[in-house]
């Protein structure tokens, strides 16, 4: 393609809110323009790049079976109320209503749509297991869109569904679907993690999502040098092995007055404890119960693992009359003679001895308080987890990473089929539901994700299959017969040998032509300039910066032999 017939308005000039490395260089290189928040339009090069990255999905999907079908982005309401998400998902899902007042979503997943479309059209086990995937864009209605590409109210997903009979032959396909991801976002040249996950509004109790490692990620990984542990900081485990319950001498609780101490630290200092023996208590309200939930002072609780722990799905803090209810006061709560509510702790308050507690009476706490002086519902692993703790395989204490999140794959089991009660035919001529899985790919996303990995201070550094073409042909100066006329043949001997070419052939100083060029981030430069009367050109490495002399028939050999 001649640089002078596509469209490529690279700029120096970027908005005062591209917070993110991706967004300046995505902007600056011409790639993407927005049209409203949380929206773009992908200008030629991005485009070419979005085809790179399709090609390659498309090709490990048909490597384990997966079928390509498209659905349609419009969904009737009738399916999401059937599946029960219609209200569940909350603000992110985008509702509108057609002219007789029909309601519809704009799909950000598409459950629902792939149980409509299977129902009735897989009906035996013989046809099981069934893999079915699109490439699609999809909506969600960000609060605030954010990041350029990486928090976006319209993007392009790669989405995957499976069908089965048997738990056994969704684990054995999901692993499938985990390996083809590690080789898509391998041939990406991304680093990358694959972490434990939650599975939030999508379902299902295994999951992983697959990380790409950037500190402009918003997401924490979790994770240990040891070993392969990973996991998302808002579901990785706090095991029990990180307390220890030291040989100690029981005191004699008593209560104690700390009338002007208001923060744990304050509170601990005055009672004489760490901090890490000073318990507080909060109470939460939980899909209409009550609960009082025991912590160490500092420990933050986890609000996924108590929704998990008390099998709850709206939780929010208590108001100080539900608090009142339950024979207690702000900021002085604890677990004595506490009243309509469950009680519940972290696993670490096992371990606290001869500790402070609030007195449930304004102005006062217990101290000296030992295990087995008050009742406990049930204890739980509660807390986030923090950097130095021990990681869930025992392999070592825990490190932190920011991450962007690039994909996830999901067993959602049963949940979908019985909601939607579509089955099958198994054997023996019984109806039974589908257990099913579901995979998702953050398309749009990885362009963002592979430029925060892939650039240096002159810009874009594309991995070779992820590269908007393969070849950038530079003529130096276009009011030179030799280099125009070099330039020329050369163009057409790579593009009859299928090499992909951005011809630049622009009227420009030889400074601005070289800065695009680093800018867009093309792996491989081939520079026509003064040498051209000696039938001399350069080429040049864009990640290395390497320059090397040759003739122009030795150019289609040094190319193939980059790409192979």
């Amino acid at each position: 393609m001649r640089q002078t017939r596509t469209f490529i308005p690279t700029t120096r000039e970027v908005p005062a809110n591209a917070e993110a490395t991706s967004h300046k260089l995505l902007i600056k290189a011409g790639m993407v323009k927005q049209v409203s928040a949380g929206v773009y339009t992908y200008l030629p090069l991005a485009n070419n790049i979005i085809e790179k990255i399709k090609k390659i999905i498309r090709e490990e999907h048909e490597a384990i079976n997966s079928v390509e079908l498209l659905m349609p982005i419009l969904q009737s309401q009738e399916y999401w109320e059937e599946s029960g998400r219609w209200y569940k998902m909350g603000d992110e899902l985008m509702r509108l209503k057609d002219r007789k007042g029909a309601g519809y979503a704009l799909s950000p997943t598409a459950e629902e749509i792939i149980c409509q479309t299977v129902n009735n059209m897989i009906t035996s086990y013989k046809q099981l297991p069934m893999s079915l995937y699109q490439i699609q864009t999809k909506f969600r209605d960000e609060v605030r869109p954010r990041l350029g590409l990486l928090r976006c109210k319209e993007f392009i997903m790669k989405d995957a569904y499976t069908f089965h009979d048997s738990p056994e032959s969704l684990r054995e396909t999901y692993n499938d679907f985990y390996n083809a991801y590690s080789k898509i976002y391998d041939r990406l040249e991304l680093k990358y993690r694959a972490v434990q996950a939650d599975s939030g509004n999508i379902g299902g109790s295994y999951t992983h999502e697959f990380q790409a490692l950037a500190d402009v990620g918003e997401d924490t990984i979790v994770y240990t040098e040891e070993s392969d542990y990973a996991a998302n900081i808002e579901t990785a485990k706090v095991v029990e092995e990180n307390y220890t319950m030291p040989v100690y001498e029981k005191k004699e609780r008593s209560l104690l007055e700390t009338p002007a101490q208001e923060t744990i630290d304050e509170i601990a200092a005055y009672c004489g404890v760490d901090v890490t023996r000073a318990m507080k208590g909060l109470a939460l309200k939980a899909d209409g119960e009550l609960y009082l939930v025991l912590m160490r002072g500092n420990d933050q609780l986890n609000e996924i693992k108590f929704k998990k722990a008390t099998n709850t799905s709206e939780v929010e803090m208590a108001t100080p009359e539900e608090i009142e209810s339950m024979g207690s006061v702000v900021g002085y709560m604890g677990p004595f003679d506490i009243k309509n509510c469950k009680v519940i702790a972290d696993n670490a308050v096992k371990y606290m001895y001869n500790h402070s507690c609030g007195a449930n009476k304004k102005g006062f706490h217990y101290i000296n308080v030992n295990p087995g002086d008050y009742e406990v519902d049930g204890y739980y692993d509660l807390r986030m987890i923090e950097e130095g703790d021990l990681a869930e395989d025992l392999s070592g204490p825990v490190k932190f990473a920011k991450g962007i999140e690039i994909g996830q794959v999901f067993e959602l089991g049963k949940g979908y089929s019985e909601s939607m009660n579509i089955t099958y035919l198994d054997a023996n001529g019984r109806a039974n539901h589908f257990y099913m899985g579901c995979y998702g790919i953050g398309v749009s996303r990885l362009l963002s994700a592979i430029i925060e990995q892939h650039n240096d201070d002159k810009g874009i550094i594309w991995p070779k299959e992820a590269t908007p073409y393969q070849v950038h042909l530079i003529c130096v100066d276009v009011k030179k017969e030799e280099q125009v006329k070099l330039s020329e043949q050369i163009y057409e001997k790579l593009k009859n040998n299928k090499v992909e070419v951005l011809f630049d052939d622009r009227a420009e100083r030889a400074g601005v032509k070289f800065n695009d060029a680093d800018l867009i981030g093309i792996p491989v430069h081939i520079i026509v300039g003064k040498k051209a009367g000696e039938n001399t050109v350069e080429l040049k490495y864009r990640r290395t910066g390497d320059k090397i002399e040759l003739s122009p028939d030795e150019i289609l050999e040094k190319v193939q032999e980059f790409y192979k």
